[in-house]
């Protein structure tokens, strides 16, 4: 499916740019610079899980084109998934790369089935993150399902040779519903 063409396309910004300051909660999910699928197993106690909802080639949008450095109207593709937190949907998750750069790269998006692109990420070396952005992420990208409005929003991309690997993921309010019940506070601690 397309993504829905918005008038207003949101303003991604990092940390420094967010005026006020997000709440400290807040601030340490968005900008935790660690694998979030090794947080999320901690605070689900291990009952983690990615529910794949769609994957294939699509253009891609145009905040995606300048975040990976390509023209606009480029092609990628595009793989939606929750990540699953005893067995809620907690966070929604849009990975992107250009065919262009996909192609030849040996890194193959289509075969992650139910996999954690996160967990893959992070146990490649040759992978460099780049910086965390935010924004309030537009209800009409999410799924009908995970639809609302203000929802917080992050991505970042990361890098090897030429290959950029963008995800943006997508707090939903049954995690922070988890997040800031007062037993999980010590399970949450940034590792």
């Amino acid at each position: 499916m397309p993504p829905a063409a918005l008038p207003h396309p949101p303003r991604w910004l990092t940390c420094a740019q967010l005026h006020p300051a997000p709440a400290p909660l807040l601030r340490d999910w968005l900008f935790d610079q660690g694998s979030l699928t090794r947080r999320l197993s901690a605070l689900s106690r291990q009952q983690f899980s990615v529910l794949p909802l769609q994957q294939g080639w699509q253009v891609l949008r145009s905040d995606e084109c300048a975040a990976l450095q390509v023209p606009n109207g480029s092609q990628g593709w595009v793989r939606e998934v929750f990540l699953r937190g005893a067995g809620e949907a907690w966070v929604f998750a849009r990975s992107v790369a250009a065919r262009s750069a996909l192609e030849g790269s040996g890194f193959d998006l289509g075969k992650l089935g139910s996999r954690s692109l996160g967990e893959l990420l992070f146990s490649d070396r040759a992978f460099a993150r780049g910086e965390l952005q935010t924004c309030r992420y537009p209800a009409a990208w999410l799924p009908a399902e995970a639809r609302e409005e203000r929802l917080w929003g992050r991505r970042s991309c990361f890098w090897r040779d030429g290959l950029g690997v963008l995800v943006a993921e997508v707090f939903l309010p049954a995690f922070w519903e988890q997040a800031a019940a007062p037993e999980q506070q010590s399970v949450i601690e940034p590792t």
